[in-house]
């Protein structure tokens, strides 16, 4: 079916309104840090880690590895997976809140995957950022006329670790998930129903905030002051666990609930059960609060730890290449975290 027809590179005559996954990918780091490992740094174990978060293994970019370059290489699965060329991709989203570059890195990304015809931002949304782009992807084919658009998720937080905390440092890894969403007709509609949030109010309990270096006066002609300037870099990661979980068993059921509401549908109607992967705890309540049994639960969590933006695209993928996640499928995925911010989308895989 076309659904698009060309009239110039960048300008599209909308034939159909929605939008559907047709693809995956996902990418992480060579090195493996194991809960083992951490014991050696912290006061920890892995039974301790493992009971408490279901965290066993996370990785870690080192050497040249970038966040941009696990964001390419899990686009290119995407692609792949989908058959899509990458002169065909018109919007490249790069979600994340660890850009190499101070202002970002979707242009890199789409550089380097050779989408010479397509337009790329990035979108910060901490955890919840992969959610985000899903959604601000499929208003950009509903109603802006693209038709392929390129979601990755990638971050790197162990690069705002204090490595000596074992609150913290125990949680995160690094990884990349990305899938490709194309236009289709309004009967193939594979976005359901989604619903989105913040509050601000929440930010002391989960941040990493800029602080100001020690620098030189900046001086004038004759030698006087004129102004102390700013230099800025980042905390390490700051986290209330507790609040953080309380936050999440109380919203993202209600997040998911509201999505299904504007979907038509009921928990008893999902297949999948697709969160943020932060904590198997809150993976657990969040499903018994919704009513689903633990095996509907997708997590591979217990592999890479929190990734952050990557986590859901990142534990999709497996499950699509594992068989696990079958064309047809209904997925309900909900992301959260600092911001605070959560959502949630119910989506048709394929």
């Amino acid at each position: 079916m076309i659904l698009f027809s060309k009239l110039s590179k960048k300008i599209y005559r909308v034939v159909g309104m929605g939008s559907k996954l047709v693809g995956c990918g996902s990418a992480a780091p060579k090195l493996l840090i194991s809960n083992n490992d951490l014991a050696q740094i912290v006061e920890t174990s892995d039974e301790w880690i493992s009971v408490r978060t279901g965290i066993r293994n996370r990785r870690v970019l080192t050497g040249n590895e970038t966040v941009s370059g696990l964001a390419v290489e899990a686009a290119k699965g995407a692609l792949q997976m989908a058959q899509v060329e990458p002169d065909d991709i018109d919007l490249v989203i790069m979600c994340t809140s660890t850009p190499d570059d101070l202002f970002g890195c979707g242009a890199r990304v789409q550089r380097d995957l050779g989408c010479k015809n397509a337009w790329a931002f990035d979108a910060t949304a901490a955890c919840s950022g992969f959610v985000v782009g899903l959604i601000t992807a499929t208003r950009f084919i509903k109603g802006g006329g693209f038709q392929n658009v390129l979601v990755i998720g990638a971050d790197a937080l162990s690069r705002y670790v204090d490595w000596t905390d074992r609150g913290t440092c125990i949680l995160f890894g690094d990884a990349a998930g990305a899938v490709l969403v194309q236009a289709c007709s309004h009967d193939e509609d594979g976005l359901l129903g989604f619903d989105l949030h913040s509050d601000g109010h929440g930010q002391k309990h989960l941040n990493a905030i800029a602080k100001d270096e020690q620098t030189e006066l900046i001086l004038n002609n004759n030698g006087a002051p004129l102004f102390p300037p700013k230099r800025s870099s980042y905390s390490c990661i700051q986290m209330n666990g507790k609040e953080v979980f309380r936050f999440a068993v109380r919203c993202v059921p209600q997040s998911i609930e509201a999505a299904l509401d504007k979907a038509g549908l009921t928990s008893s109607s999902i297949d999948w059960l697709l969160l943020h992967q932060a904590n198997q705890r809150i993976m657990d309540a969040v499903a018994t609060r919704l009513q689903m049994p633990p095996d509907k639960i997708i997590s591979n969590l217990a592999g890479y730890g929190n990734t952050s933006a990557a986590s859901i695209p990142l534990a999709l993928d497996e499950a699509v290449r594992s068989g696990k996640v079958k064309d047809g499928n209904t997925i309900a995925a909900a992301g959260f975290g600092a911001g605070l911010t959560w959502g949630s989308a119910i989506v048709r895989w394929k």
